[in-house]
């Protein structure tokens, strides 16, 4: 057994305000950083929405949504991932190891470690299930753990962007949150946080003090469309696929605060929302 399986694991989501304001950046590493030093292992799981807007609107590409997804053309995914890996991903990885830290900069297309299939958005129109085509936006299908765990074996940290390849080899932009969530599961992630703008979930929006501190799975289809909505659907998904994937812990976490991250993983101080199977 490699000393590393001995190792707690720790899959942080990162994405919203955090990625965008430079100080959040930097605390967001420096917290991965006490992760290291306290000896978990830790991957970085990235989208970048804002990032595909400017680099789609700069091309001259206008951006169309089906029920929330945005639809990607073939010439849409080139801007995208072009955004993804060469921009985000590799300011990321250029920050974390400014730190001391040896990252790893990969999509799901790398070592073929995720697999997708195409997505298709259901909906029903005028009492019809209608099938809308949203191009080249993906699901995953299946994770390969191989590459990650290695570098993870060998001291390096995966940074990883939520671009993937069918078993033909067509290319899909996943849900970063999706993405995250599966791979979670297949890693068996000690835990899982998803960063976010808030406290956590919270049965109140315009109340703070009203935040969720445990939710049950079995709570989730009876809070969906009335407390948990709009952006709080795919992660609470997310937390429920590495959940149900072999994840031991997930949990929502507010990514604007800079300590956050390491206070969730290594006190026992209650952080977030977390969800519980």
């Amino acid at each position: 057994m490699n000393a590393t399986e001995n190792k707690p694991l720790a899959l942080i989501k990162y994405g919203g305000n955090a990625m965008l304001n430079e100080g959040l950046k930097q605390a967001v590493v420096n917290n991965i950083k006490q992760l290291t030093e306290r000896g978990v292992q830790t991957v970085l799981v990235h989208g970048g929405g804002p990032f595909i807007k400017r680099a789609l609107d700069m091309a001259g590409i206008a951006s169309e949504f089906i029920g929330g997804h945005r639809k990607t053309t073939p010439e849409a995914l080139k801007y995208i991932e072009m955004a993804l890996k060469g921009e985000v991903n590799s300011s990321l990885v250029n920050l974390l190891n400014a730190s001391g830290l040896k990252a790893v900069g990969l999509s799901g297309k790398d070592g073929a470690m995720a697999i997708a299939r195409k997505r298709y958005h259901l909906a029903q129109e005028n009492g019809q299930d209608v099938k809308h085509d949203l191009g080249q936006v993906g699901d995953v299908e299946s994770i390969d753990t191989t590459l990650p765990r290695t570098l993870l074996q060998h001291g390096f940290l995966p940074v990883i962007t939520c671009i993937a390849s069918d078993k033909k080899g067509n290319d899909y932009n996943i849900n970063a949150d999706m993405f995250a969530g599966a791979l979670a599961g297949a890693l068996a992630a000690d835990d899982y946080l998803v960063l976010t703008d808030v406290d956590g979930l919270l049965r109140d929006l315009n109340d703070p003090a009203s935040i969720i501190r445990e939710l049950p799975l079995s709570e989730l289809p009876s809070l969906m469309g009335t407390v948990i909505k709009g952006g709080m659907i795919p992660k609470l998904e997310s937390c429920e696929a590495a959940l149900r994937g072999g994840a031991r812990r997930a949990r929502i976490v507010n990514g604007t605060q800079p300590d956050t991250i390491a206070k969730a993983v290594l006190s026992s101080h209650s952080t977030g929302t977390e969800i519980c199977l």
